[in-house]
């Protein structure tokens, strides 16, 4: 909470006072684990760091060497995003009001963390136990029959990749926000000096937290890969084979998606509740500008962009790669079998690799971004988001090279010598299917083109037309990605069917892996668009913070320009997840057909809609789309109406706080918006996971 001298502070009018904000942060928190090894000796740490790596180092030899390569690639990721952390912690904070502003949205951002995923990491537990209970009774599926793999073990094995897929995803999404809300002050000091400098300090804060997750996500799969290739002794006499050991990864896509589903939720429901409550009083009914000091809930507006925008997006692509590796790990190795290739780690280890490429061409993308040398040598303003589109098709031209060089490496076979052509043909629709995706965003969102434009006209005539004129907007945009997703999926499956490869009996069976490549060609460059959907709530945070602290006008107009593009890549990135989302849906579809069809012991190519039960989970499951987006709308109205309640009543009981001689009770907004998202979050996150098991138990008792 914040203290006393803050929240009933008598503050003389502004001009008559220094800017500053007196101490608002309790006490810096930081997770467990991270105490932990802060608190270790130094001689320690650094011996337990090199067992570490010599004992990943040692299962990744004993499996392949395209996993020693993986390794090293995600080693030397996580050394450049510590060079970039420091680099950034390096710039200065500004004066005295800015930094302790920043303080306390570093303070309300941590304290709601704290709170969110330590209820997240109680129901994470609670659910490994189900997990447990349902392995444990379940039948064995052919595979593990063959290679003697019980139930406990298999049971034990899933619950362990579970469980380490939330723990990783938890690590990204602190991650996201503890750079943001160290980066934020340090662009809007940035900006005192040129718009250069603080879009490059906001680049490379993004930049860190997206070799982070992107990482994190591609080695936490190689480690567990890895080690069951050695524990389970696959591929030697009477044990499993490599081909069907992917399946054993899908616990860790799972925990990855738990995390991210509650992350999204509770991070959302804070981030607009917070939004909404401070702009229908401040702006709207105080007619005070945006983030100004004196609105009470300005502080819980700024923390919302980190726990909204940084922890939770990351978390959310996080979940999104892990799901693409492992599905596409799973169809490769199924291909592989059906097709009776030799080696089939090629296939198999495709996805890590090409992830792997793109923490390099996304790193090379994220540094060609570059200030001008002489920061005090006053140029004009640059457009933002033309530098950032320029470091983009860097990384996308570096990204076409190494797809095709790793097809060519790891997809050439004999038995179809052309293959690897077909399929780094694939690759390369995914790759413009996701700029053409970033490119249609941008057109719906960036106010320099005409949809934006003809939003904004239609406010001159009022509320409600401006309402309807948004409402359209949004439908429309629908339709060109829909049209692309639908191309895509179309044009990777025919030039995967037609590579060659084909089963025993003659038929062709690449169509489905040559999506699956799709997929990760459309999130080859996912590193790099996760650096501008950061850079979003990091330039919001900081034209917050200048605001707050009263700066010149110049210095608002360049964080102004860094905001409004920051709002178009933050859409962007979600428009890039939607789009790697339908086409993983589609490889996950597949995946659980095949895995449907092994615990059937008989074939399964098609679903038939005619069959009622079938018929009615579709109409079930579209319901739930419209029924959870309606629990959540109405979880932000309820929270953002407690807000507004707040708002009102420091208003009415503090009359002093618009002539700036009485200070905004800041605390109450954080804590009443922290309370409500955590306990919202619950009704519509329990909906999306208790809705499958009750309609399956449902229709198995019919």
């Amino acid at each position: 909470m914040m203290g006393d001298d803050v929240e009933n502070g008598n503050l003389g009018p502004y001009q008559d006072r220094p800017r500053t904000f007196p101490n608002m942060r309790s006490k810096p928190y930081t997770p467990l684990i991270f105490r932990i090894l802060m608190g270790m000796n130094v001689r320690v740490l650094v011996i337990l760091l090199l067992l570490g790596f010599g004992y990943v180092f040692y299962v990744g030899a004993s499996t392949s060497p395209i996993i020693v390569f993986v390794f090293s690639v995600c080693i030397i990721s996580f050394l450049l995003s510590i060079y970039l952390a420091k680099w950034v912690l390096s710039k200065d904070e500004g004066p005295p009001e800015m930094a302790q502003i920043s303080e306390a949205i570093r303070d309300g951002a941590e304290g709601f963390f704290r709170t969110q995923y330590g209820t997240i990491s109680k129901m994470a537990l609670l659910l490994a136990l189900v997990i447990l209970s349902i392995y444990l009774f379940r039948n064995t599926t052919p595979q593990q029959e063959s290679s003697g793999l019980g139930r406990a073990t298999s049971a034990y094995i899933t619950v362990a990749a579970f469980l380490l897929g939330a723990l990783c995803s938890g690590v990204t999404g602190y991650v996201g926000m503890w750079v943001s809300v160290r980066a934020n002050v340090r662009v809007s000091s940035a900006a005192r000096r040129s718009a250069r400098e603080a879009l490059q300090i906001a680049v490379r804060a993004g930049g860190f937290s997206a070799l982070v997750v992107v990482g994190m996500a591609v080695i936490g799969i190689a480690i567990l890969y890895a080690t069951f290739y050695v524990w389970l002794g696959v591929d030697s006499p009477g044990s499993m084979k490599v081909t069907d050991l992917p399946l054993l990864l899908v616990g860790y896509g799972f925990g990855a998606s738990f995390v991210a589903l509650f992350a999204q939720l509770g991070g959302g429901i804070y981030t607009k509740a917070a939004d909404v409550g401070a702009d229908l009083v401040g702006k709207v009914e105080q007619g005070i500008p945006e983030d100004d000091p004196r609105n009470p809930a300005v502080i819980a507006d700024l923390v919302g962009d980190n726990v909204g925008d940084c922890a939770a997006r990351g978390a959310d692509l996080f979940e999104s790669i892990a799901a693409e590796i492992i599905s596409a790990m799973i169809l490769g190795g199924t291909m592989a079998q059906r097709c009776k290739i030799k080696d089939p780690s090629g296939f198999i280890l495709f996805p890590l690799v090409v992830h792997s490429f793109d923490l390099v061409v996304s790193s090379i993308g994220i540094l060609s971004i570059r200030s001008t040398r002489d920061s005090s040598v006053k140029a004009p303003i640059e457009d933002p988001m033309a530098i950032l589109q320029k470091g983009y098709s860097v990384t996308i031209v570096l990204s076409v090279l190494t797809f095709s060089g790793s097809t060519w490496w790891l997809l050439y076979t004999e038995q179809a010598p052309s293959a690897w052509l077909n399929f780094a043909l694939c690759g390369l629709v995914g790759i413009i299917t996701a700029y053409v995706f970033v490119w249609i965003t941008k057109y719906y969102t960036d106010y320099k083109h005409e949809p934006v434009r003809t939003l904004a006209l239609s406010s001159s005539t009022g509320h409600g037309t401006n309402i309807i004129a948004g409402v359209s907007l949004g439908l429309e945009s629908t339709a060109l990605p829909v049209l692309v997703i639908s191309i895509s999926i179309i044009s990777a499956f025919w030039l995967g069917h037609t590579s060659g490869l084909v089963d025993e009996t003659g038929n062709p069976t690449g169509g489905l892996f040559g999506t699956a490549v799709a997929t990760m060609g459309m999130l080859s460059t996912a590193a790099y668009i996760l650096t501008m959907d950061m850079f979003g709530p990091i330039a919001d945070n900081a034209g917050g913070i200048v605001e707050m602290s009263q700066q010149p006008e110049s210095v608002r107009e360049i964080t102004d320009i860094l905001d409004a593009v920051g709002n178009t890549t933050k859409a962007t990135t979600k428009g890039f997840a939607i789009g790697s989302a339908a086409l993983a849906s589609f490889l996950l579809f597949s995946a659980y057909m095949d895995e449907v069809a092994s615990f059937a012991h008989e074939s399964f190519k098609q679903v038939d809609i005619a069959i009622p039960e079938v018929f009615i989970g579709g109409l079930l499951g579209s319901m739930l789309i419209f029924l959870f987006s309606a629990w959540a709308c109405s979880a932000v109205g309820r929270t953002a109406q407690e807000v507004v309640k707040e708002v009102r009543r420091q208003f009415i009981e503090r009359p002093g706080i618009m002539d700036y001689k009485e200070k905004p009770e800041y605390g109450r907004c954080v804590a009443i918006v922290a309370s409500a998202s955590l306990r919202e979050m619950i009704k519509p996150g329990a909906l999306a996971i208790v809705s499958p098991i009750v309609v399956g138990a449902s229709i198995a008792l019919c």
